[in-house]
Order: structure tokens, then sequence, then C-alpha cells
């Protein structure tokens, strides 16, 4: 009995560790979608594509807005002002009500979605969260002489340790955050002095020459994606000579640097399904995928991969980006070679030994049943050393897809000691 209860015990936590390593993840849309008090704020997030960069993230906080509060912060501005506010209101870091009102000292700063723009100088992108005791905490910008001019409300939802959902009464205003600039094509038209001063002059020379830079404008007020191979990825190794295609081609390999549409890095990290450039057309695909490492984000052709190496420029709806390698279609320079099998070495012939006459053993040496030898004992089977056990089995390459996911660690250690100590009982 004692035996069958460890076994059962074992069995539980073994199921319990496989509940525990259960991908989870967050879609800050759905959460929101629930509340209708919300729904401007939810609207602006998918509008500026901030829900994408949330989605792509874990162990994070969004302080949302109720449609008062949000309405007379997004009538006013303009959407990538918009955007900016609302990446103040992104903690990279979970906070639910129990640690807002634990804080050490009382008082915090944090970093924001903002911060990772580039565009926040000093400590303009970081937050001051305060506990002002009575049940009350403060949120202010970080920046010297701020006011802590927003309060927290109430808990909307948490996943622990992944994302947690928390109102505020106001929005939380960095100094200058609402009076930059907001993008427009005639401000953008100069777009070759950005990639110049990105080290990307040669591109920027081309998109000139060749008239590409008025179809990049022309696109501004919808959307525009672009991805400006620096100086040094058109000296490198394997470029083909641009000098031998024809005009026709030189286009649609630039066109095909850009997407008619605004797809900053959060939704490139997210994205999933094959994405239309500027050279797509009814004549061939031209078409890109995506996938990513960590925080970084590879870009597929079919000839050769290419990664996201720096934002120049991110203000909705216009994005610029600096890559590392020539974005070279398939279309144009065909798919890179798979490379071929390495033949099978030829077996070696075996020569059969060629057996010795038998002797028939005579009464006196034939052995006697027991002074038989006994049989070898079988060796263990053992998995040849270094060999891999983690694998990907299908199931994990699947989830290892979405990089908005991620595993519950807190849970799975809970069941790790459950398992152990089931284990223990066996001994």
């Amino acid at each position: 009995m004692g035996t069958l209860r460890a076994f059962s015990l074992l069995a539980l936590a073994l199921s319990l560790l496989a509940v525990a390593s259960t991908v989870s993840g967050h879609n800050i849309t759905q959460i929101l979608s629930d509340t209708p008090d919300y729904s401007s704020f939810n609207s602006y997030l998918s509008q500026t594509k901030l829900a994408d960069e949330i989605n792509s993230r874990t162990t994070i906080t969004v302080l949302v807005l109720k449609n008062g509060a949000m309405s007379s912060l997004a009538g006013k501005h303009p959407l990538s002002v918009v955007k900016n506010a609302l990446s103040l209101l992104v903690l990279l870091d979970y906070y639910d009500p129990l640690k807002l009102h634990q804080l050490s000292q009382g008082t915090t700063l944090t970093t924001t979605l903002y911060q990772t723009t580039g565009n926040a100088p000093g400590n303009l992108g970081f937050v001051n969260v305060t506990d002002l005791k009575g049940g009350k905490v403060g949120f202010g910008s970080a920046a010297p002489g701020s006011k802590l001019d927003s309060s927290y409300t109430k808990s909307v939802k948490q996943i622990p340790y992944n994302i947690s959902v928390l109102e505020i009464n106001a929005p939380i205003i960095a100094p200058g955050i609402l009076t930059a600039p907001a993008p427009s094509s005639g401000g953008l038209s100069n777009i070759t002095g950005l990639l110049e001063k990105a080290g990307c002059k040669t591109f920027a020379s081309l998109l000139v020459s060749s008239g590409v830079l008025k179809t990049y404008v022309s696109t501004i007020e919808k959307g525009l994606t672009v991805f400006a191979p620096s100086d040094e990825a058109f000296r490198a190794k394997g470029v083909p000579d641009l000098t031998k295609l024809t005009q026709a081609e030189v286009v649609s390999l630039l066109d095909y640097h850009a997407l008619a549409e605004y797809k900053p890095k959060g939704s490139l990290k997210t994205n999933k399904d094959a994405i239309s450039t500027l050279a797509t057309n009814g004549a061939g695909k031209y078409d890109l995928t995506t996938s990513t490492s960590g925080d970084e984000v590879i870009l597929h052709t079919g000839v050769a991969p290419s990664r996201l190496a720096d934002t120049v420029i991110d203000e909705t709806p216009v994005v610029i980006f600096t890559v590392d390698n020539v974005l070279l279609p398939t279309e144009l320079f065909g798919k890179s070679p798979s490379p071929s099998p390495s033949p099978a070495p030829a077996p070696e012939p075996v020569t059969a030994p060629t057996p010795s006459p038998a002797k028939s053993p005579s009464p006196a040496e034939a052995p006697t049943p027991a002074a038989a030898s006994p049989p070898a004992p079988p060796e263990d089977e053992t998995s040849p050393e270094g060999a891999p056990s983690d694998s990907p089995t299908s199931s994990e390459d699947s989830n290892a897809k979405n990089e908005a996911f991620h595993v519950n660690a807190p849970a799975l250690f809970t069941a790790l000691v459950v398992a152990l100590a089931a284990t223990s009982l066996l001994l």
C-alpha cells in the first residue's frame, strides 16, 4: 500500500508539473474589451500598435484610463503624441495592488515603454510610484519637480508575474511629451537626411536617383515602414552587382525595402504571416516573413536573413529601421541553395570467418547442465553521452512561435517541489 500511495503522489506531482509548464500569455485588447469604460484607451492601443508591443512582453503593468480621462488626452493631440503619452503608462515591471502598498521606502522609480523608444532624454522615460498611505498610490513623471498628478483607482486584471492592469484617474505627463511635433509628409520628404545621418547614404542615394523616394513619401499618411540597409551592408561580400539590374528591377528592389503600413518593432515581433511590401503586385509576391530571437527581429526573404539593427525614427504612422543586410527578394535573385546532403560512406565489406572443423565432444568432455556457463547479464541500455535531452517536440516548437507567451515560473517551481517530495517517498 505504501508503494502504491507513493506512486499515486508521484503521478499527481507530475500532473501538476505538466499543468504548471503549460504556456500562458495575455492579450491586452481582449482583457480591456470586457469593459466599455476603457473602449477609447483600447482603441488607441490598437491604432498606435502599442497593443502588439504589450502582448510581445512579459512582466508588464498597464495603467489604463477611462474614456473621460482618455478623451482629454487624445482629443487635442496627433496620434504620434498620443502614442508617446500612452507609452509612459506601460511599466516594464509587475505591480499588483499588494506590491503598490509594499514599496521599499514607500516610493520607487520604474522604467516605462517610453524609455525604450529613444525619444526620452534623461529620466523622462521613468515614472515615480509612491505609496501615499491611506490606500492611495500616486504616479508622476520622474523628471525633477514633477508632481504626482495621477492616482491609483482600482485593479482591473492580474495574471501573476505576467501582466497587471490597473486603472488610474489621469494620464502621466512628462515635460515636453505633449509638444513633440507630429510627422508630416512635408517634414519627412527629407527622409534622405534621416537615412544619411543613420549611416545609410548609399540607400538614400538610390532612393533619389531611382525616383522611389516619391513613392515612399506618398504612402506616409496611410503608414510607412522602411528597412534601410547600412552602407556596410551594400559593401558586404555576396551582395549582387546592382549596376547589372535594369531600372525596373532596381525600383522593385528598393520598393521591397518598405511597407505601405505602420509596423513598429512590437508588431513585427508578434507577426505570424507573410508581409506584403511596396513591391508586392500581381506579377510577383515580393513578400517577407519574420522571426524573433529574444528581443531581436529577423527578416527573411528566401535568399538570406537580415536583422533589425536600430530604429531611426518611430513616430506614428512612420517607422524607419536600419538592417544589417540588403534584402534580396527571390523574384530577382532566386532562392538560397539548399546544401546537398553528404553522401553516405560505402559500407566496408565484412568477411565471414571460416568455420574450423567441429569436433564432436566425447561423453567425458560434454558439459553437464550444472557446469554450463550462465548467460552474461544484459548491459544497461543508456543513451549516448552528450545526446541532447531537450530537443523540441512538435508542440514545443509550435509554442515557441508565439513570442508573447511564457512559462509560469512560480507555479513550475511549486510543482517541482511537490514532484521531489513525492519521489522521496519511493526511496
